[in-house]
């Protein structure tokens, strides 16, 4: 597959994405394609290329349209409380199937995971997604292999992480994965990720 850049990573946004679900990992990962030999590519799109409002309030205008971004090596697909109607969406639905197909790297923050069990991606696999959204997860596919306690799972093709914050490791370890150990450092000390919360 060539998709003018050695890699292209797309963030996909839309109505009621969580903010740092959408924001910290183009935050690592656009911290990464300033340094990295790779070039990394990142974009964002919506379903129409319109601008979103995300859960808090905070209205993105993304780079394009789902029509439009063109081929992909990873989907980062954030949470929120927009995956719930999506994860019931025939069309989204099938708009993730049939990226599966075409892109190499799938991953899911937070309550995304809800939307690839919905799509059928994770049957009979590991993931975790937030702790409030277990429950659902598990609802929506029972087959899926839960995990409660880590940060992010990768199950090689596929890689969600937990909540909202945890979508940050995830991005940290997708450039450990796809560049090297170093390369994220670099992009931890590069962002001054060293959580020490004061509560």
């Amino acid at each position: 597959m060539s998709t003018g850049h050695p890699l292209r990573v797309g963030i996909v946004v839309f109505d009621d994405a969580e903010e740092l679900d959408v924001v910290g990992p183009f935050d690592v990962l656009t911290a990464w394609a300033g340094t990295s030999a790779l070039r990394p590519e990142v974009v964002t799109f919506s379903r129409d290329g319109a601008g979103v409002r995300c859960a808090k309030g905070l209205r993105l205008l993304p780079d394009t349209s789902r029509d439009e971004v063109g081929p992909l090596h990873v989907l980062v697909h954030p949470g929120g409380r927009g995956t719930r109607p999506l994860a019931h969406d025939p069309e989204h639905l099938a708009w993730v199937r049939a990226t599966r197909r075409t892109t190499a790297l799938m991953t899911s923050v937070c309550t995304g995971a809800l939307v690839y069990a919905a799509a059928g991606l994770l049957a009979g696999r590991p993931a975790t997604t937030h702790w409030a959204a277990v429950d659902e997860l598990a609802a929506l596919d029972p087959s899926v292999l839960v995990d409660t306690e880590a940060r992010f799972v990768d199950d090689g093709d596929v890689v969600t992480s937990a909540g909202v914050s945890a979508g940050i490791d995830m991005a940290l370890h997708l450039v450990a994965r796809l560049d090297s150990r170093e390369a994220a450092r670099d992009v931890r000390r590069q962002i001054q990720y060293d959580p020490a919360p004061p509560v």
